[in-house]
């Protein structure tokens, strides 16, 4: 099942121009800064990538991820192969279906009585379908919540730009506003400094003073990080902010790396390195012994990080010789679910909207690439 295709630029505008996604997507004004009208019917969307479901999703599954990208064929089959390593199914669909009833359990302790959907960009449930079902079911303003925690163009604007295109597909429905960046809710620092603890713990007693602390996170073209934030570079800032607080709440003083994975792209085209193999390799030429990777650019244990770490640079690490252990993601640790009530929470208090909810028109803007030929 493709994904919608749509255009969601107004005519005569360009996309880095104002009025802004966030504007648009919330009725044409800014995301306010007024407490939340009384009565009016809310909405907590679950915003996520998606994932194949079993082995005859994953092709085409792939195909929504890259349209447009000009990925070649024989590189959708090497990574078509690491799904079917997993019988075809993307344990993304299950924990965002675990975070959604740890969510939804959480805010009604809180006595906080708003529904909470789930839509993705790439697979069902794809968010054009769920927008369709939260205006049949007469909600007027939703809150997105991205499974994506920091600033760039493929983790943030891209899922206004979702919803935009939900908006656009239906013709209108519920106004929208996405919460902020979240690398640095205290609650989503504690879950990581805790996986962090609990890795280190892991090791041998002889290294766990020594191990070297690495935080990984999905590389992205040098052309995407340079134009990150409404100022640049925020992606690697903000990341690094994140890592910076966990390694101070576990090991204060302790020196660590930030390091990328995943990359995609091309080899002609640059993306942030070093890759986490290649430092993996140079550690340990250098007289390291053991390394601890935590991956701080993801919120759970999706397909990139069990495949990417849990395989790949547990591989080079044997190869090289270097003891090794993988911290765990925020996942549904409660500390991380309390921060999504409380991101939740500002924002219906009102206040000034942060970074993510109320992005600049130009913030994270990726010109087009020119078409081939």
């Amino acid at each position: 099942m493709p994904r919608a295709t749509v255009d969601i630029t107004p005519a005569g505008q360009r996309p880095d121009e104002d009025p802004s996604l966030a504007v648009r997507n919330n009725g044409g004004v800014e995301p306010s800064s007024d407490p939340a009208p009384a009565g009016r019917r809310e909405a907590l969307l679950v915003l996520s990538f998606g994932g194949p479901e079993g082995p005859d999703d994953v092709m085409p599954f792939l195909e929504n991820v890259t349209r447009g990208r000009g990925v070649p064929r024989e590189r959708l089959e090497e990574v078509a192969e690491h799904y079917h390593h997993f019988g075809g199914v993307s344990p993304i669909n299950e924990q965002n279906k675990a975070l959604i009833a740890a969510v939804e359990k959480e805010l009604a302790a809180a006595g906080m009585d708003l529904p909470v959907y789930w839509g993705n960009r790439n697979w069902a449930p794809y968010v054009e379908d769920t927008w369709a079902q939260m205006a049949a079911d007469g909600i007027e303003h939703v809150y997105v919540f991205p499974t994506s925690s920091t600033a760039s163009y493929s983790s943030c604007r891209q899922y206004h730009e979702d919803i935009a295109r939900a908006r656009v597909s239906f013709g209108g429905g519920p106004t929208a506003e996405k919460l902020p960046h979240y690398f640095d809710a205290p609650g989503f620092i504690r879950a990581n400094a805790d996986a962090l603890a609990a890795a280190i713990a892991s090791l041998p007693a002889e290294v766990r003073d020594s191990a070297r602390l690495v935080a990984t996170a999905h590389s992205i073209p040098d052309s995407m990080a340079a134009v990150a934030g409404p100022d640049g570079g925020a992606y690697q800032a903000e990341l690094l902010a994140a890592a910076e607080r966990v390694v101070a709440e576990v090991a204060p003083g302790r020196t660590f790396d930030l390091v990328w994975q995943s990359r995609s792209g091309p080899p002609s085209v640059p993306w942030l390195e070093p890759d986490v193999n290649d430092h993996l390799r140079a550690l340990a030429a250098s007289g390291e012994t053991a390394v601890v990777l935590f991956p701080i650019g993801f919120v759970s244990d999706h397909l990139e990080v069990i495949w990417d770490l849990d395989n790949e640079a547990k591989e080079t690490a044997e190869e090289v010789g270097l003891a090794f252990a993988r911290a765990a993601t925020a996942g549904i640790h409660p500390a991380f679910v309390e921060s999504v009530r409380l991101l939740l929470e500002e924002r219906r208090a009102g206040g000034l909207p942060r970074l993510g909810t109320n992005c600049p028109a130009h913030c994270c803007f990726v010109p087009p690439r020119p078409a081939r030929g």
